[in-house]
């Protein structure tokens, strides 16, 4: 049976954000960190709270959302292991704006302080470079959807939600692509900014066409090529 410190230990001696720190640092990080069990569905923050911690995800799946003035839930990010959230305090948010909520298994988290982590980032330069990249890469993604939602239409969201999910977790079975999933229909319709029954209705054409098969927490894609 692993301790926490092991637990602690194996995460961040993994996590490739990380690969940079030396062993000291190394130290110091899991010296400042907090490991947090959450059940499935629990909130991990709401809108409105301080902005004070970032998490890395170790186990489970969390979504990051909103929701607009009619109360209609819009997920922005799904987020897996190996990842770090909640970390807009590091460029000077001081409230949560978001909510981010485990999917339906137990989640890990690793809780770290805005303040203890800003000094670990002025000792080392690279991890400051990567920290930047990822604030980097959701903007390109939030740009990204933000277009999707302007030029595509539901059906076409929906599909490229599909391709983009196995490309980046699904894995190889055969010439087939199998993606593990924790979503219902309306968390891919609060992904895509459609309807429930549209989600529906897409999938099942698919799988009419010999595309894809889905069942509960499972999508198969059959050709990738010709879903794209």
């Amino acid at each position: 049976m692993k301790t926490k410190t092991d637990v602690t230990t194996d995460f961040f001696d993994t996590f490739p954000l990380f690969d940079c720190l030396n062993e000291q640092e190394k130290t110091r990080l899991k010296e400042m960190s907090e490991l947090r069990v959450k059940s499935r569905y629990s909130f991990i923050y709401l809108p409105d709270e301080t902005s004070d911690t970032i998490f890395f995800l170790a186990k489970g799946a969390i979504k990051i959302g909103t929701h607009s003035m009619e109360g209609k839930e819009v997920i922005k990010s799904l987020i897996h292991p190996q990842a770090m959230f909640g970390e807009l305090g590091l460029i000077g948010e001081t409230h949560r704006q978001d909510f981010a909520q485990a999917l339906k298994e137990e989640v890990h988290v690793f809780a770290v302080k805005v303040e203890d982590f800003k000094r670990l980032m002025r000792t080392n330069f690279t991890l400051c470079d990567r920290v930047m990249s990822v604030f980097g890469n959701r903007l390109m993604r939030a740009e990204g959807k933000l277009e999707s939602l302007i030029f595509k239409d539901a059906r076409t969201r929906i599909v490229e939600f599909i391709v983009d999910s196995m490309e980046q977790r699904g894995k190889r079975v055969g010439y087939e692509m199998l993606l593990k999933h924790s979503l219902t229909h309306q968390d891919i319709a609060n992904i895509t900014c459609t309807s429930r029954q549209t989600v529906t209705l897409v999938l099942n054409e698919l799988r009419k066409d010999n595309l894809i098969y889905f069942n509960r927490g499972k999508i198969l894609v059959r050709d990738m090529a010709k879903l794209a």
